[in-house]
């Protein structure tokens, strides 16, 4: 007994340390792995309830609707241990619960998600507090909700430019497009930016274009365009386009190449690039009337100016929709060539091809080439057809204008005959000549440069090297035309010129002659006014050329010598120059043809024009007499010869 009282006194120390090293061992792993304190919504909300207007504001109303709704604010908002916490904590990571779309998120189109700045994080598409399931009307990812969601980055036109991308606007066209209407109009199924943009299915992996894997990669936008068109991808395929592209062709033509990428119209919309009217230009012609597309698969040049060339082509271009056009023979998506047995082209089809719009046509008739060269260039009887009648037009237009001209000519004698009062001194003569050609070559070849599709200008300039000559031809005209502008203030200083000068000056009287000649073309005053040398509408004539010319003159200069103007003149000042100067030449060449032109040829009493620019003379009661000190017997031997009065 004293035995175990010994021992029992031994142990009791020990014992006692030995519970205490066990109970700290215990409790050592609750400490290591600890979490932090739980705080409840409520305990947030102290601070961010909104009594702090430099606190930000979480409503609670967000909260309750979230699908985070059963989370402590802790669960995302790590590193808060107590109340208040710390004003830096670190950056919410969402995937630590969301791993697999973090692990998918490592690029957005050609960024580097932590290389490539301004790149979107979570909180930029899905929201923060506020996340709701994209099936929720309210989500921001919902998908009627989506072309605003990425239009706050690609709305954005600084960051366009700051990362070169092209298409500054693609949430606009998106909107105007077919998808956009739908997606408007509450459609669930209508394509919206993540059924195209996103790879693998998923929105998490959206790649540029040179991705391979890439949804809007050249090679896969048929199937990314297939997952709601199936049918028309797989005549896509079937096609000899299809064909090509599966080989690994670049420059075949896919679904956006001839419908858009973000602006896609309906067929039926006259805007559309693929509407009855616009298809064969504006779709269809740019890739078979490519040089180098034609010579690499030897597709034969002039389509498009053949099918515009034939009874379809001409209804086509004067807007009728329900001619045939070029999908409405070849098709639209399975398209093959003539010589594919499946052709819809091919020989042995055309009769049913032709029968959708002909239904009683014959075989013969739908075997007729439309494709074809020009009219009158086609073998057989309508070549010849066409010969004879190039030679009957030469011919009879010929015998037409010939005897015009003879008319013509006549009519001419008879304004020359006496007796003539003088009009023009040589002097003048010359320097009306100067000026009516290079007015003449200025405006054909100022308006061939900014008309230069035009078919006429085509004619002249239209030749390799022929815009450099035209450029010539325009600056050697302007020098001439400038050397004119000095000839005739010279004239101006001499005798002859300075009575001009004086006639033509305007006074109060050319306002009453407007006036009595406005009462007698309305019938208010029987008798026609009797003007002096030079009526109003000769003087309204020569100021608006003088003006016109130096304007021409001023701009002409500007535009010629612009790496001189550059030095010394704002960028804007060429800008208005080149606006001017386009539209007072459009001013002076009207002004010419429809003022001067009636005045001098098509005036009843001048027809069949004035002769004074090539004689100096014209017929006696004209115009008045001009005196003229120089020759013998001055002016009364004029009014003698002329049979008028000088007074006037």
């Amino acid at each position: 007994m004293t035995r175990l009282r010994t021992i029992s006194a031994v142990l009791r120390p020990r014992t006692t340390s030995l519970l205490i090293v066990l109970a700290l061992l215990a409790g050592l792993p609750a400490a290591l792995f600890a979490q932090p304190a739980a705080f409840t919504a409520d305990d947030c909300a102290t601070c961010h309830g909104g009594g702090d207007p430099s606190i930000p504001v979480v409503a609670d109303s967000l909260l309750s609707h979230s699908v985070h709704a059963g989370l402590a604010c802790t669960d995302c908002h790590g590193g808060v241990t107590e109340l208040p916490h710390a004003e830096a904590l670190p950056r919410v990571n969402c995937g630590q619960c969301h791993s697999d779309e973090a692990a998918m998120y490592t690029r957005h189109g050609r960024g580097v998600v932590g290389q490539t700045e301004d790149l979107p994080g979570c909180a930029d598409c899905h929201g923060t507090h506020e996340i709701v399931a994209s099936s929720e009307p309210a989500s921001r990812v919902n998908k009627l909700n989506l072309p605003q969601t990425c239009g706050r980055c690609h709305r954005d036109l600084d960051l366009a430019r700051k990362h070169n991308i092209q298409i500054v606007k693609p949430v606009e066209l998106y909107e105007s497009s077919v998808h956009g209407k739908a997606t408007r109009g509450g459609v669930q199924m209508a394509a919206t930016c993540i059924d195209c943009h996103s790879a693998a299915g998923t929105a998490h992996r959206i790649l540029g274009p040179a991705d391979a894997e890439s949804s809007i990669n050249h090679f896969n936008v048929p199937h990314t365009c297939g997952r709601c068109h199936p049918t028309i991808e797989r005549d896509y395929w079937a096609g000899i386009h299809g064909q090509l592209t599966a080989r690994g062709e670049t420059d075949t033509p896919v679904c956006t190449h001839c419908h858009g990428e973000h602006g896609i119209l309906r067929v039926s919309d006259p805007c559309s690039t693929v509407s009855p009217t616009q298809v064969a230009q504006a779709t269809c012609s740019p890739c078979h009337e490519a040089a180098y597309l034609n010579e690499k698969y030897g597709i034969p040049a002039g389509r498009l100016a053949s099918f515009v060339d034939s009874y379809h082509g001409l209804k086509s271009k004067a807007g009728d929709v329900t001619v045939a056009n070029c999908a409405s023979c070849h098709g639209s998506h399975k398209i093959l060539p003539s010589r594919d047995p499946a052709s819809s082209i091919n020989p042995a089809h055309l009769r049913e091809t032709c029968g959708q719009c002909h239904p009683a046509i014959t075989k013969e008739l739908a075997s007729t080439r439309i494709h074809e060269i020009g009219l009158g260039q086609r073998p057989g009887w309508p070549r010849t057809i066409g010969a004879i009648y190039v030679v009957g037009i030469v011919i009879i237009i010929g015998f037409m204008v010939v005897h015009v001209l003879m008319d013509y000519r006549r009519h001419t004698f008879e304004v020359r005959r006496p007796p003539q009062v003088r009009r023009m001194d040589n002097e003048a003569i010359w320097m009306h000549v100067m000026l009516a050609v290079t007015f003449t070559v200025l405006a054909l070849t100022g308006f061939a440069l900014r008309y230069s599709e035009a078919w006429f200008f085509r004619h002249l300039f239209g030749w390799d090297g022929g815009a450099e000559v035209r450029g010539i031809i325009h600056r050697v005209s302007a020098v001439l035309f400038v050397i004119c502008c000095f000839w005739h203030p010279a004239y101006l200083r001499t005798p002859r010129g300075r009575r001009f000068l004086r006639d033509m000056f305007p006074g109060l009287r050319d306002f009453g002659d407007f006036w009595k000649m406005v009462r007698y073309h309305v019938r208010r005053s029987p008798d026609r006014p009797h003007l002096g040398r030079f009526g109003y509408a000769e003087k309204a004539e020569y100021w608006a050329l003088v003006w016109g010319s130096v304007v021409m003159v001023l701009t002409g200069f500007f535009l010629w010598f612009d790496n001189v103007a550059v030095r010394y003149f704002p960028r804007g000042v060429l800008e208005v120059m080149l606006v001017i100067h386009h539209y007072e030449a459009w001013l002076a060449v009207l002004a010419v043809a429809v003022w001067h032109f009636y005045w001098t040829i098509f005036n009843p009493d001048v027809y069949p024009g004035n002769p004074a620019w090539i004689t100096g003379t014209v017929p006696a009661g004209w115009h008045p007499a001009e005196p003229d000190d120089r020759a013998p017997g001055g002016a009364g031997e004029v009014a003698a010869i002329a049979g008028v009065d000088t007074r006037e």
